[in-house]
C-alpha cells in the first residue's frame, strides 16, 4: 500500500491553493466584464437609442480585439515573467473599463469596449498557461475546474448585482463595480503571487513568424483553434441578445432578468469542479465528447420551440 496516492487524492500545496484562488477571482472579474454587456442589452439599446445591429456591433468589437491581442501576444508572452504579463493586462484591462463606466455616448461605448477587449481578451489564456506551468498533468483538470468557477459565480453573483445598479443608479455603474473590482484584485496579485518565471531559464531566439508557423502547421493544434472557434460561434450567436431576447419576446421583467442568470450560473457551480475532476480521471477526449452531445440536447428544445413560436416549422 505504499503507493496508495492516486490522482484523485494527490493535494494542492498552499502555493498552488494561493494561484487557484487568485486566477479564480482574476476569472470571475474579466468573465463579468464580458458578461454583463448581455443583460444589459435592452437597457443599452433603449438608453442610447441604438438598433440591435449596432449593439452587436458593440459585443463583437471586444472580440475582434480580444481575437486581435492573442495573435500577437502569442508571439511574445514566453519572453516575460507570467505574473508581470497578467499585470500588464490587468492595467489595460482596469482602464478599457473604466473608460466604459463614463461612456457619454455609442461611439466612445465601442471605443471603449474595443480597449477593454485588447487587454481583457488575452487574460484567461494568460490563466491558463499559469496553471501550465505550475500544475502537473494530473492535477489541472481540477486546478482549471476550480478557476473556471469564476465564470459560474459572475452569473451566480456578479451578474445580478449588475443587473440591480442597472436598474437603480443606470448602465454605467456595473462598470464602476468592475473597476474597483480589478483594482482589489490587481493589488491582491501583486501582493501574493509569486514570480512565474522558470519558462525564462530556456532560452529560445526564435522568430517570431517561424514561432507562429511551427504553431499552425501542426494538425492537433488545428483541430484545437478550430473546434475552440466554433465553440465561442455557436455560443455568442445567442447569448448577447439574450435579455432582449427574455424581455421583448419572452415578456420577462428587468426585475425577473437577474433570476434567469442566477440559476443558470449554480448549474455552472455544481457542474464546473464536477467536470474538471472528471478530467483527471478520465480520457480528456471521451469527456469533451459527452459534454458536447449533452449540450446539443439541451438547446434542441430551445430550438424548436424558437422554429414553432415563429412559425418556422
Amino acid at each position: 500500500m505504499k503507493n496508495s496516492k492516486t490522482k484523485e487524492t494527490v493535494k494542492f500545496s498552499y502555493h498552488q491553493k494561493i494561484v487557484i484562488a487568485l486566477l479564480a477571482i482574476t476569472q470571475f472579474t474579466v468573465v463579468l466584464d464580458f458578461m454583463v454587456i448581455s443583460p444589459l442589452g435592452d437597457f443599452l439599446m433603449k438608453s442610447l437609442s441604438i438598433t440591435p445591429k449596432q449593439f452587436g456591433f458593440a459585443v463583437s468589437c471586444y472580440a475582434f480585439s480580444a481575437a486581435l491581442s492573442g495573435i500577437l501576444t502569442a508571439g511574445f508572452a514566453d519572453r516575460f515573467d507570467r505574473k508581470r504579463l497578467l499585470l500588464f493586462f490587468s492595467t489595460g484591462f482596469i482602464i478599457g473599463t473604466f473608460f466604459c463606466s463614463v461612456a457619454p455616448n455609442y461611439h466612445f461605448l465601442l471605443l471603449a469596449r474595443s480597449v477593454t477587449g485588447l487587454f481583457g481578451g488575452v487574460m484567461g489564456s494568460i490563466s491558463m498557461t499559469i496553471v501550465a506551468d505550475l500544475f502537473p498533468l494530473e492535477m489541472r483538470g481540477r486546478a482549471m475546474g476550480m478557476i473556471q468557477m469564476g465564470f459560474a459565480a459572475s452569473q451566480v453573483l456578479g451578474v445580478p448585482v449588475g443587473l440591480y445598479l442597472v436598474n437603480t443608479s443606470g448602465w454605467h455603474a456595473p462598470f464602476s463595480m468592475i473597476v474597483i473590482l480589478g483594482l482589489c484584485i490587481a493589488i491582491l496579485i501583486m501582493k501574493y503571487l509569486e514570480p512565474i518565471n522558470k519558462h525564462l531559464e530556456e532560452k529560445k531566439d526564435v522568430n517570431f513568424r517561424h514561432h507562429y508557423r511551427d504553431i499552425l502547421m501542426q494538425p492537433n493544434y488545428q483541430i484545437a483553434f478550430v473546434t475552440i472557434a466554433l465553440i465561442s460561434i455557436g455560443t455568442f450567436l445567442m447569448q448577447p441578445f439574450a435579455s432582449a431576447y427574455l424581455i421583448n419576446n419572452l415578456k420577462v421583467s428587468p426585475i425577473q432578468l437577474p433570476l434567469v442568470f442566477m440559476f443558470t450560473g449554480i448549474s455552472s457551480l455544481i457542474v464546473v469542479p464536477l467536470a474538471g475532476k472528471l478530467a483527471d480521471t478520465m480520457d480528456k477526449f471521451n469527456l469533451f465528447a459527452i459534454g458536447t452531445v449533452w449540450a446539443i440536447v439541451l438547446l434542441l428544445p430551445i430550438r424548436i420551440y424558437v422554429y414553432c413560436h415563429y412559425g418556422l416549422l
